[in-house]
């Protein structure tokens, strides 16, 4: 711009340098507004941003809350079955007793008289009635095979050697039954400390060895089966192995394979007197059930 007319030069000078100087301004001040404008656009996405991940977190913890909550609940549902199978087995076993007790002490008896009586009458008849003896003879067989069905069935369900004398003996009746049933050879070795356990304990080790023969009989196509019972440093350790087909554990366990329910009432068993199960199979190794079960507090101090 040309110096303005009547001026002294140094007040042209001057007003160079303010007009120069607002120029510099302007330029600031419209660079200023552009950033600020920059600004605020990022201010409005990092509120937005801000925003988006509270309702974010907001979700993530309701549904983290919810799912801590479900788990809750099932936890609770699953303490509660389990208890509920666990009194589910413990009234089983006071049916089987009362059952056994019952065929032992009425319907045995009622049978054993009317055998005896069937014997005084074929006594008593006379040689000219071949018929009638014959009939008695057929009747008597009945009844002894009867007879012979129901203490076969009241062992099974609750064996009074159990009771009587002991976890060995009773074994030893169950498989020698079994074996001559079965046409299996089944080779028992018992440590004679086991009975110092309490009664809930021999029980618990009777029923899986009895369930464990039963799963060998109707599906591992076994011949030989081997039972051990030792003592360990914790308690007792009972073992039953055969020489049958194998089956996939975990699968058995979880799915719906027909050994589930006997495999997981083994394990309720043991687990309700403090005991534990480990089931081992494998192809051509056959099947092994281990129950272990720890010693009484009075009889591991003695």
């Amino acid at each position: 711009m040309p110096p303005r007319l009547g001026l002294p030069s140094h007040y042209q000078t001057t007003l160079r340098a303010l007009q120069k100087a607002n120029l510099s301004l302007q330029s600031l001040n419209l660079a200023l507004r552009r950033e600020a404008t920059v600004q605020a656009k990022s201010q409005r996405r990092l509120e937005a941003e801000i925003v988006r991940r509270k309702v974010a977190e907001g979700g993530n913890r309701k549904a983290k809350e919810e799912y801590q909550k479900l788990f809750a609940e099932s936890v609770v549902m699953q303490r509660k079955l389990r208890q509920l199978t666990r009194q589910i087995i413990a009234a089983q076993e006071e049916e089987r007793k009362e059952i056994s007790r019952e065929l032992h002490d009425e319907v045995v008896q009622n049978l054993v008289s009317v055998n005896v009586q069937l014997a005084a009458l074929g006594k008593g008849a006379t040689i000219g009635h071949l018929g009638l003896k014959a009939e008695i003879a057929r009747t008597q067989r009945l009844v002894e095979s009867s007879v012979n069905a129901v203490h076969r069935f009241a062992r099974e369900l609750r064996p009074a050697v159990l009771d009587d004398l002991g976890l060995i003996p009773a074994l030893h009746a169950y498989t020698k039954n079994l074996a001559a049933r079965k046409k299996l050879r089944i080779h028992l070795t018992a440590f004679g400390g086991v009975e110092a356990l309490a009664g809930d304990k021999r029980t618990a080790l009777y029923r899986v060895a009895q369930e464990a023969l039963t799963n060998v009989v109707r599906h591992a196509q076994a011949t030989i089966v081997r039972m051990t019972i030792a003592e360990t440093p914790d308690g007792i350790r009972m073992e039953v192995s055969d020489n049958g087909k194998s089956f996939a554990v975990q699968q058995a366990f979880s799915g719906r394979s027909p050994n589930r329910l006997g495999l997981i009432g083994m394990r309720e068993r043991l687990e309700m007197v403090g005991g534990t199960l480990a089931v081992l199979s494998a192809p051509v190794r056959g099947t092994m059930i281990r129950a272990e079960v720890p010693a009484d507090r009075v009889a591991a101090s003695r």
